[in-house]
């Protein structure tokens, strides 16, 4: 070897050792960062959201009007654009939570609603109440999307009340945790597929005779579907059918012309995990997700009128959309 190729070889070998010592220098200082007390919660939106929530557990089947913390659905910076002007829509679920900051959104954009809900009444006329103040007619709708022969009958209802049926909405969802299969119930195992399956399939068969070319479904997935729950063993399965339904009835309704989809939240904070978890993990519910903090309803409703819209997203079917605050890497 030359002395040329020598002294060469040993530039390489002290710039590799340079670049060592940055990084070292810059490992040091991530651990201590990590060590320093943690980041505050993300806040991306018009208006802050709250990262911590109070101890509360609700007794099934959840009321958003019994929640300490009203879930925030109103989307004050959202303004229509008559994406879904004089459609109509049914959604399933839509007295609370994510159901309800949807149809106050497709109100906003001009849209007729309909409402299922399974017994909470005064969060239902609440709901009512809010689509009514965008100018648009809602009807309520009380009964068990489990029960094949209501939901041809909500169909039915919607259709002869408000004209026509666009927009079909599957978002009703029975969601209890267990740590330990053992403890998986066959009444809790059999409850959790009848409203996120059965639900799911008997509302989209008793809709689809009514729909014209340019109308939508839409399902309410999960991130548990993606990135599995191993306490919701049975949810996750269903969540995980569900994106599968939504890919697969896509394929079979593409020549209608009708499109489906799904959006998969992440953490969302509704009545359904205060009537599943303990106070003690409600109180620090989202936490662990990347924003450090779960998602308000009406950050979601959006993706929802995106895939409504004919005009936003007509050359997309069969897609699943996350929307579950980033991912951790």
């Amino acid at each position: 070897m030359t002395r040329h190729a020598t002294r060469k070889n040993t530039r390489t070998a002290e710039q590799g050792r340079h670049v060592q010592a940055v990084v070292d220098q810059l490992d040091t200082k991530a651990k201590k960062a990590k060590s320093s007390p943690s980041k505050q919660p993300m806040q991306a939106g018009e208006r802050e959201y709250p990262s911590a929530f109070p101890a509360q557990h609700l007794k099934k089947s959840g009321a958003e009007a019994d929640l300490k913390l009203a879930p925030m659905y109103e989307a004050p910076g959202y303004e229509g654009s008559h994406k879904l002007q004089d459609m109509v829509a049914l959604i399933t679920g839509g007295d609370s939570g994510i159901g309800r900051a949807v149809a106050v959104l497709f109100a906003r954009e001009g849209a007729d609603v309909a409402i299922c809900y399974l017994e909470e009444c005064d969060d239902a006329r609440t709901t009512k109440a809010a689509v009514e103040s965008e100018g648009r007619r809602c009807i309520l709708i009380e009964g068990d999307v489990s029960d094949p022969e209501f939901c041809n009958a909500a169909v039915s209802k919607t259709v002869k009340e408000l004209g026509q049926l666009d927009i079909l909405v599957n978002n009703a969802a029975f969601q209890e945790h267990t740590s330990n299969i053992l403890d998986l119930t066959d009444e809790h195992f059999d409850r959790t597929l009848k409203t996120n399956l059965y639900g799911y399939f008997y509302m989209a068969r008793a809709a689809v005779p009514h729909m014209q070319a340019g109308a939508s479904i839409i399902m309410t997935g999960s991130v548990t579907a993606i990135e599995g729950s191993k306490e919701l063993l049975d949810y996750s399965m269903t969540k995980g059918g569900i994106h599968a339904f939504t890919r697969s009835l896509s394929a079979q309704l593409i020549d209608k012309g009708i499109r489906v989809n799904a959006i998969a939240p992440g953490p969302v904070w509704t009545p359904l995990n205060p009537a599943d978890r303990s106070a003690e993990d409600v109180a620090k519910f989202g936490s662990q997700s990347a924003m450090r903090r779960a998602a308000q309803p009406e950050e979601i409703a959006p993706a929802f009128v995106f895939m409504a819209a004919p005009c936003c997203s007509s050359y997309i079917t069969g897609e699943i959309l996350p929307v579950i605050g980033g991912y951790r890497s």
